[in-house]
C-alpha cells in the first residue's frame, strides 16, 4: 500500500500575502481522495520531529532559535515567511514525516510526503521557504539507525539544494544530485556531489534525454540502496519562478522515470514533493497529484 504522510497542520494559515503556497496541502489529498487514486487508509499523520533526532543534522543553537521562536530579523527574512511557534511545529510534523517515509518504504517500496523537500535549509540556517531540512534530517536517520549504506538524494526541484549540499558535503555515504536552474536562486550555488545546471527555457525532450541518461550511471557509480526524491514542479512552463518550459505531461514523465528507476533496480525510495508557484493553482495540484498517479501505477 502506498503510505502518504499528512497532516491537518500542514494547511497552516499564513498571514494574507503569504497563503497562496500553502493552499496546495488542503487540495492534493483532496483531489487524490476525490478521483479515487488512494482512500484515507493511505494516509498517515506524523508526530513532532524530536530535539535528538534534528539535532543528528542541525545545530542545537539554530533548534534553540526555531522552537524558542527567537529568530533575528534578518534570519526570518532569510526564510521568507513569518515565523511562530504553530510554523516551526508543522515544520517538525513534516520532517517526521519524512523520517516515516523512509521507513514505510523499507517496506512497500515507495512512501510520499504531501509536503517537505526543505531543501534550502542548512544545518545552521534556513532559507528559501524552508526551516528544518526534511530529507537531511531523514537520511541522517536512516545512517544512524543503520538502515542505509549509501543514500542517494534525487533533487529535480527548479532550485539546486543548496542546504542539503552543504549538509553532506563531508558526508560519503550521502550522494547528493541536483538539476536545476542555472540561474535560478539561489544566487549562490552549492557543490552537489552532481549537479546539472539547466538553461533557461529548457522544454521537455532535452530535460528528459539528460534525466534519462543520468540515473543509469549514477546507479553504477553511486551503488545506493536508498533514494530520496524531491520532486517539484516549479520546473513546468506556467511556474512564475522557475524559468523553464516544462510542459505538464514532460513533468509527469520525469517522475515515471525516477520511480521507475528506483523499482527496477529495487531502491526503497520515499518522495517530498517541493516547490510550485504556477499562476494557476489548478496546475500546482494537477502536476503535484500526477506523482502520486505515477507512484501507483509504478509500484502497486
Amino acid at each position: 500500500m502506498l503510505k502518504i504522510a499528512y497532516s491537518p497542520v500542514y494547511k497552516y494559515e499564513l498571514p494574507e500575502g503569504h497563503r497562496f503556497p500553502m493552499l496546495k496541502y488542503e487540495l492534493i489529498p483532496e483531489q487524490l481522495l476525490y478521483e479515487g487514486t488512494v482512500s484515507e487508509s493511505n494516509f498517515f499523520h506524523p508526530t513532532m520531529l524530536a530535539k535528538s533526532v534534528a539535532l543528528q543534522t542541525h545545530t542545537e543553537t539554530y533548534w534553540n532559535k526555531l522552537t524558542q521562536v527567537t529568530l533575528s530579523a534578518r534570519e526570518i527574512r532569510a526564510i521568507g515567511f513569518p515565523i511562530n511557534k504553530k510554523f516551526v511545529e508543522r515544520g517538525r510534523h513534516i520532517t517526521q514525516g519524512t523520517i516515516a517515509c523512509a521507513q514505510y518504504a523499507l517496506q512497500h517500496g515507495v512512501a510520499m510526503n504531501i509536503a517537505g523537500g526543505t531543501h534550502h535549509s542548512f544545518a545552521d540556517r534556513g532559507e528559501g521557504f524552508c526551516c528544518f531540512n526534511d530529507q537531511a534530517v531523514a537520511a541522517n536517520w536512516l545512517l544512524s539507525n543503520n538502515l542505509a549504506k549509501k543514500i542517494l538524494i534525487i533533487d529535480l526541484d527548479v532550485h539546486q539544494g543548496n542546504g542539503t549540499a552543504h549538509i553532506f558535503r563531508n558526508e560519503p555515504r550521502v550522494f547528493t544530485f541536483s538539476m536545476h536552474g542555472a540561474r535560478n536562486y539561489p544566487l549562490r550555488k552549492e557543490q552537489s556531489d552532481l549537479d546539472i545546471p539547466l538553461p533557461d527555457g529548457l522544454t521537455d525532450a532535452p530535460y528528459l534525454k539528460l534525466l534519462r541518461e543520468t540515473l543509469p550511471r549514477l546507479a553504477d557509480a553511486v551503488q545506493p540502496d536508498f533514494v530520496f526524491y524531491l520532486s517539484g514542479v516549479d520546473i513546468l512552463e506556467t511556474d512564475k519562478l522557475g524559468r523553464l518550459n516544462i510542459s505538464r505531461a514532460g513533468c509527469r514523465q520525469r517522475d515515471a522515470l525516477v520511480l521507475e528507476f528506483c523499482r527496477t533496480n529495487r531502491i526503497p525510495v520515499a518522495v517530498s514533493m517541493g516547490g510550485g508557484y504556477s499562476t494557476r493553482l489548478a496546475d500546482i495540484v494537477e502536476a503535484h497529484a500526477n506523482t502520486f498517479r505515477v507512484a501507483q501505477e509504478t509500484f502497486f
